[in-house]
């Protein structure tokens, strides 16, 4: 029986102890942001690393989201000759869920996987032991500007995802697939609300806040050695995703119960 209950009660012991960690150091990270002078050429420094950086990759797998997903409403609305309700459909479905959830796991394993792999990598050099030796702490200087960074940077990259989708659905729709590109865009503006983008600038506000402190957190607190950098690089990019899926789940229903007249 022991046997049994000992993995289990190891794991539990385990993830309430990485909650903890998580949860000191998100307060510590609000407590510095409205209490300490930022660093502004690293908040700067993070916004072109993070952002301008991550733009290529966000827009072109936000314009083929939108092409596959165009296609995909299609064929199902064609069957009951609702091919016009193909845009409306696009530019929801993009602007709440599809555009934050995507951007978001593509920052996990890119921004998420460097800061946890930079920050593992200061730790176990003792970089940040250094830092802690000439009185700087080092959430003001290493966990700020990359939180400021990224939540500056998350919402941009997820419109810029929203608008590159919903224009290469447009193409798609209307040159490939023969439906009307006045019933597309009059249907969309029709049904598409304001609501339904602040609904998933929202959700990328929330991702960004999970992305960088688990992924700070995992470089902070990572073991000796490089196994111990890869492990916190590796932990970093699959906690973030998996708490953007349950974090989206719950997000989805507070804002429909809100937003929902």
């Amino acid at each position: 029986m022991n046997m049994l209950l000992d993995p289990i009660a190891n794991t539990a012991f385990r993830f309430l102890s990485e909650l903890g960690e998580w949860w000191s150091l998100t307060l510590e990270t609000l407590r510095s942001l409205f209490t300490r002078r930022p660093y502004f050429r690293e908040i700067f420094t993070q916004i072109y690393l993070i952002g301008a950086r991550s733009q290529m990759v966000v827009c072109f797998t936000g314009a083929f989201i939108g092409m596959v997903f165009c296609a995909q409403i299609f064929y199902q609305f064609h069957k009951v000759q609702m091919d016009s309700g193909t845009g409306p459909a696009v530019s929801i479905a993009l602007a709440r869920e599809l555009a934050p959830i995507i951007t978001g796991l593509i920052l996990a394993g890119r921004v998420g996987a460097a800061i946890a792999a930079e920050l593992g990598t200061m730790r176990v050099t003792e970089q940040v032991d250094a830092l802690r030796a000439l009185a700087v702490h080092p959430v003001d200087y290493l966990v700020v500007p990359r939180t400021i960074g990224l939540v500056v940077s998350m919402p941009m990259l997820t419109a810029e995802a929203i608008l590159v989708g919903i224009v290469a659905a447009y193409l798609v729709g209307t040159q490939l697939l023969g439906i009307d590109g006045g019933y597309f865009l009059n249907n969309m503006e029709k049904y598409t609300k304001y609501k339904d983008v602040v609904a998933g600038l929202m959700k990328a506000l929330a991702f960004a806040w999970i992305i960088v402190t688990v992924s700070c957190n995992k470089g902070l607190t990572c073991e000796e050695g490089a196994e111990g950098v890869g492990k916190a690089t590796m932990e970093a990019v699959v906690v973030s995703s998996v708490a953007i899926l349950i974090a989206n789940f719950f997000i989805t229903i507070i804002f429909s119960k809100l937003l929902t007249p």
